[in-house]
């Protein structure tokens, strides 16, 4: 037998079953994957849902009992006994297994076979009620010896799909019994394959069970759902199964059909092979699995849904169901041979044809008539990958599904299912289709707010839809509608943002306003009814009226929630789109309603603070523009109401100005001095509070903010001139006002002391002492008499002055003498041209005596020092006279304590300290070791004396070589380098410097 390559089609790199995938069929054509020709053709594409591809045969069989696929794996059963499989991805590998008991004539025929969702177990069952088990991983059957002599016609797998054993199945068999075991493939071959086999359940009159299926429900992990076919009957079950422990392999659907809780549905067996099958599993797909029964009726179709997880669910699914009868399908005496499930259609082969239904409309969208030189036997399908396939005894055919929803989406649309049809549409010109039928039908129900979300996202035109609410006076849908279409727009699309948004601010306000006007109607009947009440004339309607204002109140408190509703909705529209909103409009529009509240909203929102400030100025609400004010970080604003607040709220506007330290007090001198001409006479300036803190915290040395701080000191109404006098003495050293300014405006406002302070700190103290004698306050003149300290002069001349006023006023001529004695430079003889002329000397005669006497002490004292500086003249003559005679020795070998040459080598220096030096060797030092000024002048002086000259510096006239050589002389003999005030000055220089660098070399060990 010759096998054919098969090499896999591919989409996205992935291998897709199809046709050519057989290893028994040789291809015919490349058909891509659904999910790629989904994607590849647009949704106006006419080209055929279906398609029918045959595969011719490259080696002869006796005849195909049975095809059976399933996770890309394919069986194929020969009425002979040979089993085929491949596995669709490797089709190069292609195992033949036998069965080994069907090899004798006469044995019987292998009648079906039964493959579960992965691809991994097959069962096989023959004409003479033997059955077989094939383990994909095993060359060979083993027969299941526990049942024999049943003929298997359905088999359910096990919902958690196992691959290595079978776990627990169920099986329906042609006598109407249902056996549940466990088959686990082992290596030996003389044991058994099933570790049980046990019958659960009978069907009445032991009708054959055509068709089984069991899945698990969501989040119920201990509930199954079980549907079983019977003649005509359907069954439907969800009950519990028995969980064991792990390692029990005990029965689980023991107790499963006790409550004997299922749901079904009857109709008339089917004359061929009655079929029970279920949709592909794919997770794209949204909706629940479909199913489909065929049946004497035609196909009875419906969806498979999980809630609610109890019994009466059967009940809701087939409730749901529907029929779709043979009649429906074109006149034939022939009956349904086979059925089988896509996502969207049912496939059905009938007498050689092959019609595709669509299970929402039952329309045909596929008619297909297969060659009538051979009889089809029957469907097949691959739940896993969705592959489709037609067969008969020496013909193998695939059902191709192209682009199968593409056109699901307009039969949704028209059964009014829109969101199914939205998701199903693949472009925007389908989306949008489905949005106008949305929301036009939305209309018609009368779900004006819905219908807005809808439309919003729709093209129909805006004129129409906008014009429609608004003629049904549904502004609420309006203003939706309108918000949604705002969203579309790009930001590019300025215009038209700014016109939507006008709009929806001028909806959002007429809205507010007609709750309010609702509040304002229910509060008003509520106030009326107590006096209703009070008009009662009996029992009842006394307790009618009662209950009145509960139901009154229910209403007012609703209308507000709703207010509030709406309130929170504007919010998040501006904050949303307030880029969209122009300023201007939006502050007219909102002003014309009268919403405060709202307009602030606004104006915070897009960080309009002048607008909120201006707003609660107009009104003179200063708390509020206060609080607005507090949040700002630009100075030009504080700037801008500095003075209308400062003047209407002095305190609180300090109190603000402190909290922002980037403030220039110069730019709020305007305000302080406007607000300074309105504080009323003994209430506190809130000004000098500021200005206080701007000298002092801010450290401002800005004399306009002192000069504003003085002006007010000095204008001040009270005469208390004590904060000036203290404000001018605590910067009295610091001076960053003007005094000039300041001495003019104290005098102005007759600040005498703050007057006297300043001049005296301005250093005119004549003037201070004047003024303080012109208004008798002699105290204060003798204050400011003594401040000229070490100026004795200027102080007698200023205690003179005070001295004049004392005795001219005091009474007392003693006690004017003793004011007077605070100045010790005042002498009687000083005052004696004072007093009076008729003055009595009595008064004074103390005082006179303590002068004269004090005169004698200083003639003596004089004396003295007359006769020691006689001492000391006579003394500095003897040692003038001794210099001439003075010398000192120098040994013949003695050298210069500079550079050690012999010293009477050339012109030197000795010193009474022994020490010698050459005259050029001193020089030099000595310039080393004195400052820069003095090395200067050494080079100026032996400049002048090499040349000659008789200038040694510029604009000297008389000075000559001579003088420049005794002034250099002076210089560099004045004192010993070595143990003068040089050495002393250098005590800091290091002993050893860089000179003696290699001395120090020689000496290191």
């Amino acid at each position: 037998m010759d096998y054919p390559v098969y090499t896999p089609n591919k989409t996205n790199g992935t291998a897709v079953p199809a046709v050519a995938a057989s290893p028994v069929l040789a291809s015919a054509a490349q058909v891509p994957s659904p999910a790629a020709v989904t994607d590849s053709v647009p949704d106006d594409d006419d080209s055929p849902i279906f398609s029918l591809e045959r595969v011719q045969l490259v080696f002869q069989t006796s005849a195909l009992a049975e095809i059976a696929v399933s996770n890309n794996i394919l069986y194929l059963a020969a009425t002979t006994g040979k089993i085929f499989r491949v596995d669709l991805a490797n089709p190069q590998d292609l195992d033949e297994v036998e069965l080994p008991k069907l090899k004798a004539p006469g044995t019987g025929n292998i009648k079906n076979i039964f493959l579960d969702p992965t691809g991994s177990h097959l069962l096989i069952t023959t004409t003479t009620a033997e059955n077989f088990y094939l383990n994909a991983r095993s060359p060979r059957a083993k027969q299941l010896s526990r049942l024999k002599g049943n003929v298997i016609s359905s088999v359910a797998w096990n919902p958690t799909e196992p691959s290595a054993s079978t776990k627990e199945i169920l099986i329906g068999t042609t006598e109407g019994k249902i056996f549940e075991t466990y088959i686990e493939p082992l290596d030996e071959y003389f044991k058994r394959e099933e570790r049980y086999s046990r019958l659960v359940w009978r069907s009445p009159g032991g009708i054959a069970i055509d068709g089984l299926f069991v899945e698990l429900l969501p989040g119920k992990p201990e509930l199954r759902r079980l549907m079983a076919s019977t003649g005509g009957t359907l069954w439907h079950w969800v009950s519990r199964i028995v969980r064991h422990a792990p390692g029990d392999y005990s029965p689980t659907f023991t107790k499963f059909f006790d409550d004997d809780e299922s749901a079904q549905v009857d109709f008339s067996p089917a004359t061929s092979k009655p079929t029970l099958t279920v949709g592909p599993e794919d997770d794209s797909f949204a909706d629940d699995r479909a199913f489909a029964w065929l049946n004497e009726s035609g196909v009875y179709h419906g969806k498979l849904y999980t809630a609610p997880a109890k019994p009466e669910l059967g009940d809701i699914i087939f409730k749901d169901s529907k029929l779709y009868p043979e009649s429906m399908l074109p006149s034939s005496t022939e009956h349904i041979t086979a059925i089988t499930l896509t996502r969207y259609h049912v496939l059905i082969l009938r007498d050689n044809h092959i019609f595709a239904v669509n299970l929402l409309d039952s329309s045909i969208v596929f008619d297909e008539r297969l060659p009538d030189s051979e009889r089809f036997l029957g469907l097949a399908s691959d739940v896993k990958t969705s592959t489709y396939w037609a067969y008969s005894a020496a013909s193998i055919y695939e059902i191709t599904a192209n682009n199968e929803d593409r056109d699901i989406w307009k039969i949704y649309l028209n059964q009014n299912r829109f969101d199914e049809a939205l998701r199903l549409s693949r472009t925007p010109r389908n989306r949008d289709a489905v949005a106008v039928a949305n929301g036009e039908f939305l209309l018609e129900n009368k779900s004006f707010f819905e219908a807005a979300n809808v439309l919003g996202k729709s093209s129909k035109p805006f004129e129409s839809v906008a014009i429609q609410f608004m003629e049904l006076k549904k502004t609420d849908a309006l203003r939706r509608y309108l918000m949604v279409k705002l969203s579309g727009y790009k930001s590019s699309h300025l215009m038209q943002r700014t016109m939507l948004a006008s709009w929806i601010v001028e909806l959002f306000m007429e809205k507010l306003n007609s709750l309010e006007d609702s509040m304002a109607t229910k509060e008003s009947e509520k106030t009326t009814e107590p006096d209703k009440k009070a008009n009662g004339t009996n029992g009842g309607d006394s307790a009618e009226l009662f209950d009145k204002p509960k139901r009154k109140q229910t209403t007012v408190n609703g209308v507000d929630a709703e207010m509030q509703r709406v309130k929170d909705e504007f919010r998040d529209f501006v904050e949303r789109h307030k880029n969209a909103l122009d300023r201007k409009t939006t502050y007219e529009i909102i002003s014309s309603h009268g919403r405060q509240e709202e307009l602030l909203f606004y104006a915070n929102s897009v960080d309009d603070y002048a607008f909120v400030l201006s707003y609660w100025v107009r009104l003179e609400r200063w708390a509020e523009t206060l609080q607005v004010l507090r949040k700002q970080s630009e100075p030009e604003i504080y700037y801008k109401y500095s003075t209308v607040l400062l003047v209407n709220c002095p305190k609180d506007t300090v109190d603000t100005w402190m909290r922002m330290s980037d403030l220039s007090p110069r730019k709020l001198i305007p305000a302080i001095l406007s607000y300074s001409l309105t504080v009323a006479p003994g209430e506190p300036n809130q000004a000098i509070r500021y200005l206080i803190y701007a000298i002092n915290s801010l450290k401002s040395t800005d004399s306009a903010v002192h000069n504003t701080l003085i002006s007010i000191y000095a204008s001040d109404k009270s005469k208390d001139e004590s904060p000036l006098l203290e404000y001018l003495q605590f910067h009295d050293l610091e001076r960053y006002y003007d005094t000039d300014f300041a001495l003019r405006l104290c005098i102005k406002h007759e600040r005498v002391q703050s007057c006297i302070f300043i001049y005296s700190s301005m250093g005119l103290f004549e003037e201070a002492v004047d003024l303080a004698l012109k208004h008798d306050n002699v105290e204060l003149a003798g204050v400011v008499a003594d401040r000229p300290g070490d100026n004795a002069q200027l102080r007698k001349k200023l205690w003179l002055r005070v001295a004049r006023k004392v005795i001219n006023k005091e009474h007392g001529i003693k006690s004017a003498i003793q004011f007077l004695k605070r100045c010790e430079l005042l002498k009687i003889e000083d005052l004696l041209p004072f007093f009076p002329d008729f003055v009595v000397i009595d008064n004074f005669k103390e005082e006179i005596c303590t002068a004269l006497e004090e005169y004698s002490r200083n003639i003596e004292q004089l004396r003295k020092e007359m006769d020691e500086s006689a001492k000391t003249a006579e003394t500095i003559r003897a040692d003038i006279a001794g210099l001439s005679s003075r010398f000192a020795i120098v040994e013949p070998g003695e050298r210069c304590f500079v550079c050690s040459y012999p010293l009477i080598s050339r012109q030197f220096y000795v010193f009474p300290c022994q020490h010698a030096f050459h005259s050029d060797c001193l020089v030099t030092k000595v310039a080393e070791i004195s400052n820069p000024r003095v090395r200067r002048r050494i080079a100026e002086l032996q400049a002048a004396i090499a040349a000659g000259s008789s200038s040694v510096k510029p604009g000297a006239t008389t000075a000559t070589a001579e003088t420049a050589a005794d002034e250099l002389d002076g210089i560099v003999a004045a004192e010993c380098v070595l143990c003068g005030q040089y050495m002393i000055n250098s005590i800091d220089r290091e002993f050893v410097d860089d000179k003696d660098a290699k001395a120090m070399a020689e000496w290191e060990i």
